[in-house]
């Protein structure tokens, strides 16, 4: 009975020595890679994050199969509307957004899954620790797993799945933290 005593609470120690998750910044700009190889969609960007707000915009070249695009792109989570530039014909479509706002960041309700080195290990400036980290959204029942950067949690791949739009994998890079114009979240005036 000792034994199993003893046994039970070293458990609770090595349980709770996971990390949980980290936070990540809450607004930053950077350049964002998004793949769905189901539907043969990649789209590449730049993108401006308010997760406090719950918007982003992203001016982003979109490949669609064979075709190609150019938007910019606004998302107002905080008032429901999007507004989808084409930047080519200069064609705006302004929705209500129903789906909801996802954060790109590592969500409260993520479990740490494990670390890993990106780069060269052990090489001075040539690597970096990150966290891996995977969950369900209560909100959605999405599942969805997340990389971030340690000690500082910037993101640096996102990745869910949900009934509606299959698998969608983000690779984030070139991220910057704050939005160095706040004007980037008024929507474009094609779209007014």
């Amino acid at each position: 009975m000792k034994y199993l005593i003893i046994l039970s609470a070293l458990a609770c120690v090595a349980y709770s020595q996971l990390p949980g998750p980290c936070e990540s910044p809450k607004q930053w700009e950077g350049r964002v890679l998004t793949l769905d190889r189901s539907k043969n969609f990649t789209q590449i960007g730049k993108v401006s994050y308010d997760e406090t707000q719950r918007r982003e915009r992203i001016i982003e070249e979109v490949e669609f199969g064979s075709d190609r695009d150019y938007f910019d792109s606004l998302f107002l989570h905080n008032v429901g509307k999007g507004y989808i530039l084409n930047l080519k014909t200069r064609k705006c479509n302004v929705t209500n957004l129903t789906e909801p706002f996802i954060p790109r960041g590592i969500p409260r309700e993520a479990e740490f899954s494990g670390e890993a080195t990106i780069g060269a290990a052990g090489v001075p400036g040539e690597y970096m620790v990150v966290e891996n980290f995977k969950g369900t959204f209560r909100s959605t029942g999405a599942k969805f797993f997340g990389v971030a950067t340690r000690p500082d949690c910037f993101p640096v791949e996102f990745g869910y799945y949900n009934e509606k739009t299959g698998f969608v994998q983000q690779t984030i890079f070139d991220v910057n933290i704050g939005i160095s114009d706040p004007n980037v979240f008024i929507p474009p005036r094609e779209c007014l």
